[in-house]
């Protein structure tokens, strides 16, 4: 540990005082958002929470002054911060979260949505917390393939993820928009591009702090913790709270509609591809690499789907 730091905590110090911090900082906003039935802070607080944790850990860690603590710091408050602002935006011009219609007024059901964002949050920034922490952090940042792989990803998951909100956002302000799904930009070519920008980036900032373990030969267990982030990220929109509950909407809504139908079958789920490419790929590619499960389909799809030969 560097021994010119007034307040210098390892890893193990970090990953505690994180997990304090995020129950503090959660309750906090819980408290305020059930005594005023009050939507609007929810997600601006998981958002914040995210930038809490990076500044947190890096002026409290240790080697705060080394390139890769900084870079993952900077990284992480980069997209939390554009996802905070964003969030914030948009629940404003909406006025109220309809996933709270039923959950905002019951006290252990609204409650159990604040515990879920603190396992989201703590999970997710892991590998800046090791990393400021002192697992890693001595190795430069350079031309090396982990490092360049790992920015390329954050930066190319970051775009398509701030761009896919934006999009989504000024076609939802359209008054043509009423009654149909968003079919612009990525959306063309993903059914869930934010998605598919946020599993990239997160695996982006893994492969950045990966190269320090590697360089510093830290300990196994360090490995599998940071691996927890982008692992449960993925595990979370493709099985749990995302595409799930976003794709049976939709089916719910549009799903007698043809040209929604068309739009499916031409569309892949998260990995952007060009329609005129996903349409034409046997579904034994689709439903092994692409994503395009039964779990998704609509009732009549899903019995097609289950039809299809394996190869």
């Amino acid at each position: 540990m560097s021994s010119s730091n007034n307040v210098s905590l390892g890893y193990p110090a970090i990953l505690g005082v994180s997990a304090a911090v995020t129950v503090v900082y959660q309750l906090t906003f819980f408290i305020v958002a059930f005594a005023c039935t009050f939507d609007k802070l929810t997600d601006f607080a998981g958002g914040t929470n995210f930038l809490v944790l990076a500044l947190l850990s890096f002026f409290v860690g240790d080697n705060r002054a080394e390139s890769r603590p900084l870079l993952l710091t900077v990284l992480v408050a980069i997209w939390s911060l554009r996802l905070a602002l964003f969030l914030l935006t948009r629940i404003l011009m909406w006025g109220e979260d309809r996933r709270f219609d039923e959950t905002r007024t019951n006290f252990w059901k609204f409650l159990a949505f604040w515990v879920a964002q603190m396992i989201w949050v703590f999970t997710v920034t892991l590998p800046v917390q090791l990393t400021n922490g002192g697992a890693g952090n001595t190795a430069p940042v350079g031309a090396n393939a982990l490092d360049i792989v790992g920015i390329a990803m954050f930066a190319a998951g970051l775009v398509v993820e701030a761009w896919a909100d934006q999009t989504k956002l000024n076609f939802k302000k359209s008054p043509e928009a009423r009654g149909k799904w968003c079919t612009a930009g990525p959306w063309a070519w993903s059914r869930h591009p934010n998605y598919a920008g946020e599993i990239a980036l997160w695996f982006g900032i893994f492969l950045v702090s990966l190269r320090g373990f590697v360089q510093e030969n830290v300990r196994w267990n360090v490995y599998v913790i940071a691996a927890l982030s982008p692992i449960f990220v993925a595990v979370l929109l493709l099985f749990g709270s995302g595409m799930p509950l976003l794709e049976a909407s939709a089916n719910r809504k549009f799903g007698v509609d043809t040209n929604y139908l068309d739009y499916r079958r031409r569309t892949s789920p998260i990995i952007p591809l060009p329609p005129a490419v996903y349409a034409n790929l046997p579904m034994f590619l689709k439903s092994t690499l692409l994503c395009e499960w039964n779990m998704y389909a609509p009732k009549d799809e899903e019995q097609s789907l289950s039809a299809q030969p394996a190869a």
